[in-house]
Protein backbone atom coordinates (compact mmCIF):
# COMPACT_ATOMS: atom_id res chain seq x y z
CA UNK A 1 0.00 0.00 0.00
CA UNK A 2 1.53 3.07 -0.88
CA UNK A 3 2.07 6.01 1.47
CA UNK A 4 -0.08 8.73 -0.99
CA UNK A 5 -3.11 6.55 -0.06
CA UNK A 6 -6.38 8.17 0.82
CA UNK A 7 -9.14 7.22 3.11
CA UNK A 8 -12.99 7.17 2.67
CA UNK A 9 -15.64 6.84 5.31
CA UNK A 10 -18.90 4.98 4.78
CA UNK A 11 -21.52 5.32 7.41
CA UNK A 12 -24.82 3.71 8.33
CA UNK A 13 -26.95 5.79 10.59
CA UNK A 14 -30.39 5.33 12.23
CA UNK A 15 -31.61 8.64 12.89
CA UNK A 16 -34.44 7.76 15.38
CA UNK A 17 -38.01 9.35 13.63
CA UNK A 18 -36.44 12.46 11.48
CA UNK A 19 -39.89 13.85 10.85
CA UNK A 20 -41.16 17.04 10.20
CA UNK A 21 -43.64 19.13 11.80
CA UNK A 22 -46.36 19.01 9.07
CA UNK A 23 -49.28 16.82 9.32
CA UNK A 24 -49.08 14.18 6.18
CA UNK A 25 -52.94 12.71 6.22
CA UNK A 26 -51.33 9.62 4.53
CA UNK A 27 -48.58 7.83 7.53
CA UNK A 28 -49.23 7.05 10.72
CA UNK A 29 -46.79 10.82 11.66
CA UNK A 30 -49.27 11.75 14.39
CA UNK A 31 -46.93 11.66 17.19
CA UNK A 32 -44.81 14.22 15.78
CA UNK A 33 -46.61 17.34 15.71
CA UNK A 34 -46.78 20.40 17.41
CA UNK A 35 -49.84 19.75 18.86
CA UNK A 36 -49.19 15.77 19.65
CA UNK A 37 -48.39 14.94 23.34
CA UNK A 38 -44.88 14.50 22.22
CA UNK A 39 -45.26 18.87 21.35
CA UNK A 40 -42.72 18.41 18.24
CA UNK A 41 -42.76 21.77 17.52
CA UNK A 42 -40.03 23.75 15.24
CA UNK A 43 -37.32 24.50 17.62
CA UNK A 44 -36.99 20.89 18.58
CA UNK A 45 -37.09 20.21 14.84
CA UNK A 46 -34.46 22.71 14.39
CA UNK A 47 -32.10 21.51 17.65
CA UNK A 48 -32.47 17.63 16.20
CA UNK A 49 -31.56 18.98 12.38
CA UNK A 50 -28.51 20.83 13.99
CA UNK A 51 -27.28 17.70 16.10
CA UNK A 52 -27.18 15.14 13.31
CA UNK A 53 -25.60 17.50 11.32
CA UNK A 54 -22.98 18.10 14.04
CA UNK A 55 -22.64 13.92 14.25
CA UNK A 56 -22.57 12.85 10.47
CA UNK A 57 -19.86 15.64 9.80
CA UNK A 58 -17.70 13.83 12.46
CA UNK A 59 -18.39 10.52 11.78
CA UNK A 60 -15.05 8.73 11.94
CA UNK A 61 -12.39 11.59 12.53
CA UNK A 62 -10.25 10.07 14.76
CA UNK A 63 -9.10 8.51 11.45
CA UNK A 64 -9.89 10.81 8.58
CA UNK A 65 -10.12 14.83 8.85
CA UNK A 66 -12.99 14.52 6.39
CA UNK A 67 -16.49 13.82 7.19
CA UNK A 68 -17.88 10.42 5.72
CA UNK A 69 -18.22 10.37 1.33
CA UNK A 70 -21.34 7.89 1.78
CA UNK A 71 -23.59 7.89 4.49
CA UNK A 72 -26.85 5.31 4.69
CA UNK A 73 -29.39 6.68 6.67
CA UNK A 74 -32.48 5.18 7.93
CA UNK A 75 -36.24 7.01 10.01
CA UNK A 76 -36.21 9.43 7.30
CA UNK A 77 -40.07 10.78 7.03
CA UNK A 78 -39.63 12.13 3.70
CA UNK A 79 -37.31 14.28 0.98
CA UNK A 80 -38.05 17.20 2.82
CA UNK A 81 -36.38 16.41 6.05
CA UNK A 82 -33.32 14.94 3.96
CA UNK A 83 -33.05 18.12 2.64
CA UNK A 84 -33.19 20.50 5.51
CA UNK A 85 -30.35 17.78 6.93
CA UNK A 86 -28.13 18.24 4.10
CA UNK A 87 -28.69 22.12 4.73
CA UNK A 88 -28.64 22.43 8.32
CA UNK A 89 -25.86 24.47 9.52
CA UNK A 90 -23.18 21.76 10.79
CA UNK A 91 -23.44 19.94 7.35
CA UNK A 92 -24.01 22.98 4.63
CA UNK A 93 -20.21 23.16 4.40
CA UNK A 94 -19.73 19.16 3.54
CA UNK A 95 -22.33 19.78 -0.19
CA UNK A 96 -24.07 16.57 0.76
CA UNK A 97 -26.37 15.15 -2.24
CA UNK A 98 -28.83 13.04 -1.31
CA UNK A 99 -31.65 10.12 -3.13
CA UNK A 100 -34.58 9.34 -1.06
CA UNK A 101 -38.07 7.36 -2.56
CA UNK A 102 -41.00 7.31 -0.67
CA UNK A 103 -42.04 3.83 0.47
CA UNK A 104 -45.28 2.08 2.06
CA UNK A 105 -44.13 1.95 5.13
CA UNK A 106 -46.57 1.79 7.86
CA UNK A 107 -45.12 4.26 10.00
CA UNK A 108 -44.02 6.81 7.31
CA UNK A 109 -40.51 5.88 7.34
CA UNK A 110 -37.40 5.37 4.75
CA UNK A 111 -34.17 4.89 4.13
CA UNK A 112 -31.98 7.23 2.27
CA UNK A 113 -28.49 8.02 0.94
CA UNK A 114 -26.53 11.05 1.48
CA UNK A 115 -23.38 11.11 -0.79
CA UNK A 116 -20.36 13.80 -1.56
CA UNK A 117 -21.20 14.58 -6.00
CA UNK A 118 -17.49 15.36 -6.29
CA UNK A 119 -16.36 11.87 -5.24
CA UNK A 120 -18.89 10.01 -5.79
CA UNK A 121 -20.62 9.67 -9.26
CA UNK A 122 -24.02 8.32 -8.57
CA UNK A 123 -25.57 6.30 -12.06
CA UNK A 124 -28.82 4.57 -11.32
CA UNK A 125 -30.52 3.84 -7.97
CA UNK A 126 -34.02 2.26 -7.49
CA UNK A 127 -36.08 0.59 -4.84
CA UNK A 128 -37.01 -2.52 -4.07
CA UNK A 129 -40.11 -4.14 -1.76
CA UNK A 130 -40.02 -6.82 0.98
CA UNK A 131 -43.73 -8.85 0.24
CA UNK A 132 -45.05 -9.70 3.88
CA UNK A 133 -48.02 -10.68 5.33
CA UNK A 134 -49.63 -10.31 8.48
CA UNK A 135 -51.66 -13.22 10.45
CA UNK A 136 -54.66 -12.41 8.42
CA UNK A 137 -52.70 -12.63 5.56
CA UNK A 138 -53.05 -8.83 4.10
CA UNK A 139 -50.30 -7.54 3.32
CA UNK A 140 -47.66 -6.09 5.93
CA UNK A 141 -46.21 -2.94 4.78
CA UNK A 142 -42.69 -2.09 5.59
CA UNK A 143 -39.59 -0.43 4.19
CA UNK A 144 -38.11 -0.25 0.98
CA UNK A 145 -34.48 -1.72 0.09
CA UNK A 146 -32.76 1.06 -2.01
CA UNK A 147 -29.97 0.23 -4.45
CA UNK A 148 -27.51 3.02 -5.50
CA UNK A 149 -25.05 2.43 -8.13
CA UNK A 150 -22.07 4.88 -8.62
CA UNK A 151 -18.43 5.21 -9.01
CA UNK A 152 -16.23 6.16 -6.14
CA UNK A 153 -12.30 6.30 -7.29
CA UNK A 154 -12.80 4.82 -10.37
CA UNK A 155 -14.46 1.87 -8.53
CA UNK A 156 -18.07 0.61 -9.39
CA UNK A 157 -20.12 0.08 -6.27
CA UNK A 158 -23.40 -1.53 -5.72
CA UNK A 159 -24.42 -0.03 -2.03
CA UNK A 160 -27.45 -1.47 -0.36
CA UNK A 161 -29.40 0.14 2.03
CA UNK A 162 -31.98 -1.35 4.69
CA UNK A 163 -33.87 -1.11 7.69
CA UNK A 164 -35.49 -4.13 8.49
CA UNK A 165 -39.22 -5.03 10.21
CA UNK A 166 -38.25 -4.10 14.21
CA UNK A 167 -38.55 -6.80 17.00
CA UNK A 168 -41.56 -4.93 18.96
CA UNK A 169 -43.87 -8.10 18.95
CA UNK A 170 -41.22 -10.41 20.17
CA UNK A 171 -37.73 -11.15 18.42
CA UNK A 172 -38.71 -14.72 17.60
CA UNK A 173 -42.25 -14.13 16.29
CA UNK A 174 -40.96 -11.15 13.69
CA UNK A 175 -37.49 -13.15 13.02
CA UNK A 176 -39.28 -14.55 9.78
CA UNK A 177 -39.79 -10.87 8.41
CA UNK A 178 -36.30 -10.05 8.54
CA UNK A 179 -35.20 -13.34 7.15
CA UNK A 180 -37.63 -12.12 4.07
CA UNK A 181 -35.70 -9.25 4.05
CA UNK A 182 -32.74 -11.07 4.09
CA UNK A 183 -33.84 -13.15 0.98
CA UNK A 184 -34.85 -10.52 -1.07
CA UNK A 185 -31.32 -8.81 -0.60
CA UNK A 186 -29.81 -12.34 -2.11
CA UNK A 187 -31.98 -11.80 -4.66
CA UNK A 188 -30.83 -7.92 -5.61
CA UNK A 189 -27.12 -9.18 -4.89
CA UNK A 190 -27.64 -12.70 -7.30
CA UNK A 191 -29.26 -9.80 -10.30
CA UNK A 192 -25.76 -7.96 -10.19
CA UNK A 193 -23.74 -10.89 -10.02
CA UNK A 194 -25.33 -12.19 -13.09
CA UNK A 195 -24.73 -8.94 -14.55
CA UNK A 196 -21.09 -8.67 -13.94
CA UNK A 197 -19.34 -11.34 -11.55
CA UNK A 198 -17.12 -9.24 -9.98
CA UNK A 199 -19.70 -6.62 -8.70
CA UNK A 200 -18.72 -4.80 -5.51
CA UNK A 201 -21.36 -4.91 -3.30
CA UNK A 202 -21.88 -3.20 0.13
CA UNK A 203 -24.50 -3.72 1.67
CA UNK A 204 -25.93 -1.52 5.12
CA UNK A 205 -28.29 -1.17 7.79
CA UNK A 206 -30.07 -1.52 10.79
CA UNK A 207 -31.14 -5.00 10.26
CA UNK A 208 -32.95 -5.13 13.95
CA UNK A 209 -30.76 -8.54 14.68
CA UNK A 210 -27.50 -9.12 15.66
CA UNK A 211 -24.03 -10.29 13.39
CA UNK A 212 -24.76 -13.47 15.10
CA UNK A 213 -28.50 -14.20 14.17
CA UNK A 214 -29.63 -16.21 11.37
CA UNK A 215 -30.90 -13.40 8.82
CA UNK A 216 -27.03 -12.08 8.64
CA UNK A 217 -25.55 -15.55 8.59
CA UNK A 218 -27.91 -15.95 5.58
CA UNK A 219 -26.64 -12.58 3.87
CA UNK A 220 -23.15 -13.76 4.74
CA UNK A 221 -23.01 -17.31 3.39
CA UNK A 222 -25.48 -16.32 0.09
CA UNK A 223 -24.01 -13.71 -0.76
CA UNK A 224 -20.42 -14.53 0.10
CA UNK A 225 -19.91 -10.99 2.23
CA UNK A 226 -17.85 -10.09 5.01
CA UNK A 227 -19.47 -8.74 7.62
CA UNK A 228 -16.69 -7.23 10.25
CA UNK A 229 -19.14 -6.12 12.75
CA UNK A 230 -19.16 -9.69 14.19
CA UNK A 231 -15.36 -8.75 15.80
CA UNK A 232 -16.23 -4.95 16.80
CA UNK A 233 -19.77 -6.25 18.99
CA UNK A 234 -18.87 -7.08 22.57
CA UNK A 235 -20.59 -6.68 25.72
CA UNK A 236 -19.54 -3.51 26.27
CA UNK A 237 -19.95 -2.25 22.41
CA UNK A 238 -22.85 -1.85 20.00
CA UNK A 239 -25.06 0.49 18.88
CA UNK A 240 -28.04 0.04 20.41
CA UNK A 241 -29.15 -0.24 24.10
CA UNK A 242 -31.96 -2.32 25.40
CA UNK A 243 -32.34 -3.38 29.26
CA UNK A 244 -28.63 -2.80 29.80
CA UNK A 245 -27.64 -5.04 26.76
CA UNK A 246 -25.88 -3.67 23.64
CA UNK A 247 -26.94 -4.77 20.42
CA UNK A 248 -25.23 -4.31 17.02
CA UNK A 249 -28.17 -3.81 14.57
CA UNK A 250 -26.56 -1.18 12.88
CA UNK A 251 -23.59 -3.23 10.56
CA UNK A 252 -22.01 -2.84 7.08
CA UNK A 253 -21.12 -5.86 5.28
CA UNK A 254 -19.69 -6.12 1.72
CA UNK A 255 -18.14 -8.26 -0.96
CA UNK A 256 -14.63 -10.35 0.12
CA UNK A 257 -13.31 -8.71 -3.62
CA UNK A 258 -12.62 -5.93 -1.06
CA UNK A 259 -9.34 -7.94 0.46
CA UNK A 260 -8.05 -8.58 -3.03
CA UNK A 261 -5.31 -5.59 -3.53
CA UNK A 262 -4.74 -6.74 -6.82
CA UNK A 263 -7.77 -6.48 -8.19
CA UNK A 264 -9.10 -3.40 -6.23
CA UNK A 265 -8.68 -0.09 -6.39
CA UNK A 266 -9.96 0.19 -2.51
CA UNK A 267 -9.06 -1.78 -0.06
CA UNK A 268 -11.17 -3.05 3.20
CA UNK A 269 -9.24 -1.22 6.22
CA UNK A 270 -11.41 -0.77 9.41
CA UNK A 271 -14.86 -0.99 10.75
CA UNK A 272 -16.29 0.88 13.86
CA UNK A 273 -18.97 2.44 16.15
CA UNK A 274 -19.35 6.09 15.93
CA UNK A 275 -19.93 6.52 19.73
CA UNK A 276 -17.94 9.37 20.67
CA UNK A 277 -18.62 11.06 24.18
CA UNK A 278 -20.78 13.62 23.05
CA UNK A 279 -23.61 11.36 21.53
CA UNK A 280 -23.59 9.65 24.96
CA UNK A 281 -25.90 9.59 28.46
CA UNK A 282 -23.37 12.10 30.39
CA UNK A 283 -24.53 10.44 33.88
CA UNK A 284 -27.29 8.58 35.74
CA UNK A 285 -28.20 4.69 35.05
CA UNK A 286 -28.04 5.24 31.35
CA UNK A 287 -24.59 6.53 31.32
CA UNK A 288 -23.14 5.97 28.33
CA UNK A 289 -25.74 4.82 26.38
CA UNK A 290 -27.05 6.83 23.06
CA UNK A 291 -28.80 10.40 24.10
CA UNK A 292 -31.89 10.29 22.94
CA UNK A 293 -34.09 12.52 21.10
CA UNK A 294 -37.53 11.16 22.92
CA UNK A 295 -37.40 8.39 25.82
CA UNK A 296 -41.75 7.18 25.43
CA UNK A 297 -43.14 10.98 25.02
CA UNK A 298 -40.56 12.61 27.14
CA UNK A 299 -38.23 14.76 24.95
CA UNK A 300 -34.89 14.48 25.91
CA UNK A 301 -33.08 16.49 23.49
CA UNK A 302 -30.29 14.16 22.51
CA UNK A 303 -29.48 12.58 19.21
CA UNK A 304 -30.90 9.63 18.07
CA UNK A 305 -31.21 6.21 20.06
CA UNK A 306 -28.52 4.45 17.80
CA UNK A 307 -24.98 4.89 17.06
CA UNK A 308 -23.93 5.39 13.86
CA UNK A 309 -21.52 3.07 12.33
CA UNK A 310 -18.64 3.08 9.53
CA UNK A 311 -16.15 0.89 7.79
CA UNK A 312 -13.16 2.58 6.26
CA UNK A 313 -11.90 1.81 2.54
CA UNK A 314 -7.99 2.99 1.46
CA UNK A 315 -7.00 3.47 -1.96
CA UNK A 316 -4.25 0.56 -3.32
Amino acid sequence: MNNNSETYTIAFYNIENLFDIENDPLTNDDDFLPTSAKRWTPKRYQNKLMKLGTVISKIGEENTEIAPVIVGLAEVENSKVVSDLVRSKNLIDQAYSYIHYDSSDERGIDVALLYKSDVFKVENSETFSVYLQDELGKQDYTRDILLVQGELYNEKLNIIVNHWSSRREGEKETEFKRIAAANKVNSIIRTLKQKKSSAKIIVMGDFNDNPNDNSLSLLEKESELYNPFKTVWSREKGSQNYNFQWNLFDQILFSTNFFDANNSALDFDSADVFNSKFLTQYHGKYKGQPFRTYVGKKYKGGYSDHFPVYIRLKTS
